[in-house]
């Protein structure tokens, strides 16, 4: 379920609190391709299966850690959405961790905590923590101290 904050004021009144988890989300070897196409990085724990279930210490190809954390946008809209507002942006990541690989084909979610918030000109800066998770697996994939900007 979604949780739904209404203006810069109801930022604050979430502070501290979990706000959720999104739907679970397939993690493909296409993906993991296109990702790679997109950004240059071609390691063959990425991009080819094969050699990565003979030679990774992973059993298989695993998906890049930057895809992992790439995928907040596309998860983080079903754990929350601040409403009445005129525009959000990324503003940084204050700390970023890959404790445990993405395998390709497994499902990976993400889970957030509401920080912090800080009134800035027009709007607020939000820090949220931001976990992903695995399906099956005990240690995170990514954990995430990511910062928004939204504007009224």
């Amino acid at each position: 379920m979604t949780t739904i904050i209404e203006g810069i004021a109801g930022l604050d009144e979430k502070v501290g609190q979990h706000l959720g988890y999104s739907d679970w989300h397939e993690v493909t070897q296409d993906q993991v391709n296109l990702f790679a196409d997109a950004t240059g990085d071609h390691q063959w724990i990425h991009v080819d299966p094969e050699r990565a279930k003979k030679e990774s210490p992973f059993g298989g190809p695993i998906a890049h850690g930057y895809l992992t954390i790439s995928l907040a946008p596309l998860l983080l809209p079903q754990v929350v959405q601040v409403r009445g507002i005129s525009m959000g942006v990324n503003y940084g990541i204050n700390k970023l961790r890959f404790p445990a690989p993405v395998p390709v084909g497994s499902k990976l979610r993400a889970g957030a905590t509401l920080s912090s918030v800080e009134e800035i000109p027009g709007g607020a800066q939000v820090t949220m923590d931001i976990t992903f998770e695995v399906d099956g697996q005990d240690k995170p994939a990514c954990v995430a101290q990511v910062v928004y900007r939204y504007y009224a």
